[in-house]
């Protein structure tokens, strides 16, 4: 092997840049070429050998001078994208390609055999891709069709199936913690209830995690479903209980009322992956909490600040263990694998295992689904991260 691809897709994580400068930096090592792939498959989809131009928006080889200070900010230097190359709406393919969709106008083509073409005509031997269950899905598409690639799983909802901990998740809950423990002033000021929405998608450890580290009176999981009278009670109850008279809550974007549904904004188009964009529900059980209790509520998003600035240290930690192990498995010549953290270790699992994603914490174990609260009476023999 002499040049070795690496690209990031989906959501934006703290601990991204680390990574790469990481990859790099062990690749330069070894006499191999780093060649960066600017926003994630859309780099592989877009680029068109007949187009000089798109190299040059696409394509960028790396060497240690060039990811020497990236480490030091978030995000993903090489950019991202939420393209799915197997499953290409016309309106989302390049033009180049635009001929393939005549007599078929409503059709999703998948272009994997353009992505390989592309990757051999890059001379590209190898790929190293960082990303969610999404990203890391369609790397697995490509592991079937015989090329050697590695995976290293990264998101802030912690829910890649096959590993307890993925690159984003310490940051995201840290980042979250804080924001809960200052706004604690300001709805303890005003003696309201105060409602904290998380990104999460179809996962609750946000929401689980943050609620227990912080400890917020009550936590709303995307996949326990909830009783708005019920809530209503208990937070009135914690108001009544707590001499500063406020509660606080977390909430998931994707959770819903008992026989409701998942609350989506106005922009309800899909995403290359078929994801509706989710978010509001925390307003919406704003409003209906003030209706049943005459109480004052203050609503606040966490959102995008969740993704956004430096890693934390254990991000940092994860990111940098994660992207040396993919080398040493290229090395090796041990494919079709991705970096794991399982029960406190470092290993790697079948990227095959990715494609059972979204993975779901033990809620039985840690969730107290009635009352709506974390229940972790003890750590002795739990995983690091309590899944």
């Amino acid at each position: 092997m002499k040049r070795i691809g690496i690209l990031t897709g989906g959501g934006d994580v703290p601990g991204l840049n680390a990574g790469i400068k990481t990859l790099v930096r062990r690749l330069d090592a070894l006499g191999l070429q780093a060649i960066g792939i600017r926003r994630g498959w859309e780099g592989l989809l877009f680029y068109n050998p007949n187009d000089p131009n798109t190299e040059r928006e696409y394509i960028r080889p790396l060497n240690p001078e060039i990811v020497r200070t990236v480490d030091r900010t978030g995000g993903t230097f090489l950019h991202t994208s939420r393209v799915n190359p197997g499953k290409v709406k016309r309106s989302g393919a390049p033009a180049f390609l635009q001929s393939e969709y005549d007599g078929q106008e409503d059709a999703r083509l998948d272009f994997t055999h353009v992505v390989l073409a592309n990757l051999e005509h890059l001379q590209i031997d190898g790929l190293i891709v960082i990303g969610g269950d999404d990203t890391l899905g369609y790397a697995s598409v490509l592991h079937h069709q015989g090329f050697p690639i590695l995976g290293i799983p990264k998101t802030m909802d912690n829910d890649v199936f096959g590993t307890d901990y993925c690159i984003g998740f310490s940051t995201a809950i840290t980042r979250t913690v804080d924001a809960i423990q200052k706004l604690r002033s300001t709805i303890g000021s005003h003696e309201r209830f105060g409602i904290v929405e998380l990104f999460g998608r179809y996962s609750g450890e946000t929401a689980l995690f943050s609620a227990y580290l912080a400890d917020a009176d009550r936590a709303i999981l995307a996949e326990v479903p909830f009783n708005i009278q019920h809530l209503a009670d208990l937070l009135t109850s914690d108001m009544r209980s707590n001499p500063s008279r406020y509660a606080i809550m977390t909430i998931s974007e994707s959770a819903h009322e008992i026989e409701g549904e998942m609350v989506q904004t106005e922009r309800t188009i899909e995403d290359p992956y078929g994801h509706k964009r989710l978010g509001g529900v925390g307003s919406l059980v704003a409003e209906k909490l003030e209706m049943l209790t005459g109480h004052r509520t203050a609503y606040y998003q966490v959102s995008y600040m969740m993704r956004s600035g430096e890693p934390d240290i254990l991000d940092l930690m994860v990111a940098k263990n994660f992207a040396r192990n993919a080398i040493v498995l290229l090395e090796k010549g041990e494919f079709g694998r991705m970096m794991s953290i399982q029960e406190g270790c470092y290993t790697h699992v079948p990227l095959e295992l990715v494609e059972n994603s979204p993975r779901h914490a033990d809620l039985d174990l840690i969730y107290d689904s009635e009352n709506y609260v974390p229940k972790i009476d003890q750590a002795f023999g739990m995983p690091m991260f309590l899944q």
